[in-house]
């Protein structure tokens, strides 16, 4: 795969209509006026039958799911795992985020976290009941998922400083903590919690759990949004717990005997979320290029259009290396994922780092190549510059990435 089909071609072109309707003239609300975006999100889903594709997939799922359990209970041999039905084109996922983050790369995060992280989540490793109980209404953004494993003393050590806890207290558990950075946390109704089993052990030796929560849990409270530097679009903000008490219905997988103590399950869900950067990566790349472009066959000085100054023409060709270069990372997971292989950990890691690398220098070249209005917020560059720096912090930091990537090489 080198280029977009007709068909994709097709939805790419649709999904601009809709954001140049739906979310361009709104674009200040949900960057300065704390607008949440769930709602212009939701109208996406139902515009393009995204909500109607994922309830089908998730009974499909749990109709074989329910058929496989059935079989082992009757001491039978489980019916193999389809393959992914024909037709499927992960591109008709990754079209959506690639032209979202062109205009608010913010809503993205909100909306990955969401039907990705959080859903994924319960969806890998939760029993049939969690995942009918609360993957569904995710999927569709029918409701608003937090996956909270950050703290306010752990950020790239995420499981060796964390400090959240669950207390057996009879049959159910006491969860005690802090969580920061929490995409979605001010408005989440669903929140996987992850935290450690205290049983009075070395921290360093305690298992790693996830539990799903909903607001209003008593015990449970989530803040204001936070204010940062750039991503205003994703509401971003701490959990606090306070003996919040719950059942074993809600430890995921409704078992403390996880594999590698629940961090093998962190560690998908990570690998996912990395892969999906460099489609993020791309939006922001393709559109600072875009509005480069434009702007140097228009912007005069001394006398001629600045595109014609031969250092303004080495700033268009690196971005324009760079957006082939992030581009065909998409085209091959797209591929990968069509003939039913994963990314490695050390490819899912890599793919990260260049990409979320490439789509800060672009934007950044890209002020400097507006000047002064470059840096003013009239001019959309500055916004892209702004959000595309968290590409190289969320989801594992530049350094995270390196050491992935590494250990993997050297392995022996």
């Amino acid at each position: 795969m080198f280029r977009w089909n007709d068909e994709q071609l097709m939805v790419r072109d649709a999904v601009r209509q809709f954001i140049d309707k739906e979310i361009r003239p709104h674009v200040e609300e949900f960057e300065h006026g704390d607008t949440p975006p769930y709602d212009v999100l939701r109208k996406l889903f139902a515009t393009f039958g995204m909500d109607s594709m994922a309830r089908d997939r998730f009974k499909r799922q749990i109709e074989f799911e329910r058929t496989a359990a059935d079989a082992v209970a009757r001491g039978e041999t489980p019916p193999e795992k389809p393959k992914r039905e024909g037709g499927f084109d992960p591109s008709m996922q990754m079209i959506p985020i690639i032209e979202l983050c062109r205009v608010s790369p913010g809503m993205v995060t909100a909306m990955g976290v969401s039907m990705g992280l959080t859903a994924a989540s319960i969806n890998s490793k939760g029993t049939i009941a969690q995942k009918e109980r609360w993957v569904p209404e995710l999927l569709t953004l029918e409701k608003i998922g937090a996956w909270a494993i950050t703290e306010p003393d752990s950020g790239s050590d995420a499981f060796g400083s964390m400090r959240a806890t669950a207390r057996r207290d009879g049959d159910e558990y006491l969860l005690n903590g802090q969580k920061t950075f929490i995409t979605n946390g001010p408005y989440a109704d669903t929140i996987v919690y992850i935290c450690k089993l205290d049983e009075g052990n070395d921290p360093a030796e305690r298992k790693i759990l996830s539990f799903v929560l909903d607001a209003g849990m008593e015990g449970l409270e989530q803040s204001k949004p936070l204010r940062k530097m750039g991503m205003h679009s994703s509401p971003t903000g701490m959990l606090f717990l306070n003996d919040v008490r719950v059942g074993r219905d809600r430890l995921i997988g409704e078992t403390e005997d996880v594999p590698a103590g629940g961090r093998s399950g962190a560690k998908d869900t990570f690998a996912m979320e990395r892969s999906g950067v460099a489609a993020m990566a791309l939006g922001v790349i393709s559109e600072c290029l875009d509005l480069s472009i434009d702007y140097a066959k228009n912007r005069v000085q001394f006398g001629q259009p600045i595109g014609q100054f031969q250092l303004i023409q080495e700033k268009l060709a690196r971005m324009e290396v760079a957006r082939l270069n992030v581009e065909n990372l998409v085209f091959r997971y797209i591929e990968m994922v069509q003939a039913g292989v994963s990314l490695s950990f050390a490819e899912a890691s890599a793919m990260k780092l260049y990409s979320a690398r490439a789509a800060t220098e672009v934007a950044l070249e890209a002020v400097q190549l507006f000047g002064g209005n470059g840096y003013m917020a009239e001019y959309r560059v500055e916004q892209l510059a702004r959000d595309a720096k968290v590409l190289q912090i969320y989801a594992g930091t530049d350094e995270q990435q390196i050491i992935a990537i590494a250990k993997d090489l050297l392995r022996e």
